[in-house]
């Protein structure tokens, strides 16, 4: 494609009798999925079971990306998509495509002595894996840097490259790059079972037919364990419902800023347009089902707007309280769910069923693990990934950990 105007998306809900590949779920993870099996040469065709593409778990996110994690292998994943998402235009082949990328960095924040012992472990071990332009800053460098912080941060870690995109441009953006390769979209098609014959995939039912293909992918988000349960299968997920607040119109919110993190207390925000995202982890929050429309509270802004409220954002940024005082500016919130593994890294690669692979898991972090995942699980499709080579396997030991902000 030679442009962003030449954009055309073959979406459609006439269902193909064959595929090399049939890929579940048109969120992020499904665009770039078929984006990255064109690209090895496999024809493909994604199953999306609502009207539209992208418009369940991936148009609520942040769109937020970062590579400061505390393990060698989730790093060097979202690194890759780092550099995806640095040179979309051409690394998809769409001339001049704008993804609204800002590298407007990551900054974690913390208001105690206990903190900063923290930051600065976590920045070491970061450094002895690779990300070396991590940095590590006191409280009155911090401050000088970014002036409407609080007196109370006593230490701060920082990171440029690390921000945020615009995630339903860049899942379009793998969609049309994918059509290009020979890729059909069929919207309105729902996966209703498998037909596996000698234990190996040989296709896909669907509420429009059967369509037979060798190797089959789940990337259903909040949604993969119903479906790998169609097959037979039993995955170890837990669903939580994550809530953004938007406040459209904020002058206060300086749009230079960073992702603002109180690591103390899990509230975070973000510049957007003129005003800001706002959400934290509520690390209480009730394992779920699957939902289609997910529900939300306004408790979710009373916590973090209330200046007497443990996870204010007022916390770490005083001009939160002037907000809330003022009570004029406009605000809404939407809700999707993160789906969890035990270790809070995602299932990429083959299941027990020959041919049906798993991408999906990536526990809250889907967005910035997503092109780095899908390679690695294309990868791993076609033969060019050994299953000891792949961190990310099904059937790799695992330890179940604590949310955490790391």
């Amino acid at each position: 494609m030679e442009n962003e105007s030449d954009m055309i998306t073959r979406i459609t809900n006439h269902l193909p009798r064959s595929a090399d590949c049939v890929i579940i779920g048109g969120g992020i993870i499904g665009a770039a999925t078929a984006f990255y099996a064109g690209r090895a040469g496999l024809r493909s065709v994604v199953l999306e079971k609502r009207p539209a593409l992208c418009t369940l778990t991936t148009p609520v996110s942040t769109g937020a990306f970062r590579a400061q994690f505390d393990n060698p292998e989730e790093i060097a994943l979202v690194r890759e998509s780092i550099a995806v998402f640095e040179n979309f235009p051409d690394h998809v082949g769409i001339k001049g495509y704008d993804i609204g990328l800002r590298q407007q960095g990551y900054l974690w924040l913390t208001t105690t002595s206990e903190g900063a012992e923290r930051q600065k472990k976590i920045v070491e071990l970061q450094r002895s894996w690779g990300l070396t332009d991590v940095e590590l800053l006191s409280g009155d460098e911090a401050r000088r840097r970014w002036p409407y912080l609080a007196p109370e941060v006593a230490s701060a870690r920082f990171r440029q490259g690390d921000g945020w995109l615009d995630a339903k441009k860049v899942t379009m953006g793998f969609a049309a790059a994918a059509v290009s390769r020979g890729a059909t979209f069929c919207v309105e098609t729902e996966a209703t079972g498998f037909m596996v014959e000698g234990g190996r995939v040989k296709g896909v039912l669907t509420n429009r037919g059967a369509i037979t293909c060798d190797q089959a992918v789940i990337a259903t988000g909040p949604f993969s364990g119903t479906v790998a349960k169609l097959a037979g299968l039993e995955l170890n997920f837990q669903l939580r419902i994550r809530q953004k607040l938007t406040l459209p119109e904020t002058p206060e919110v300086p749009q230079d800023a960073p992702m603002t993190i109180d690591e103390d207390t899990g509230a975070h925000w973000r510049p957007s347009g003129r005003g800001a995202y706002l959400l934290y982890t509520q690390h209480d929050s009730p394992a779920g089902p699957p939902l289609e429309d997910v529900p939300t509270s306004a408790n979710l802004y009373f916590n973090l707007l209330r200046p007497d409220s443990s996870a204010s954002a007022a916390r770490i940024a005083p001009f939160w309280r002037r907000v809330w005082e003022r009570n004029i500016d406009p605000w809404y919130l939407m809700g999707g769910q993160y789906t969890y593994t035990p270790d809070h890294r995602p299932y990429l690669g083959p299941t027990q069923i020959d041919g049906l692979y798993i991408n999906s898991g990536y526990s809250g972090h889907g967005i910035m693990g997503s092109a780095g995942g899908s390679q690695l699980t294309v990868s791993a499709m076609v033969g060019k990934l050994r299953p000891e080579e792949n961190p990310f396997k099904l059937n790799r030991p695992i330890e179940s950990r604590e949310l955490d902000l790391l």
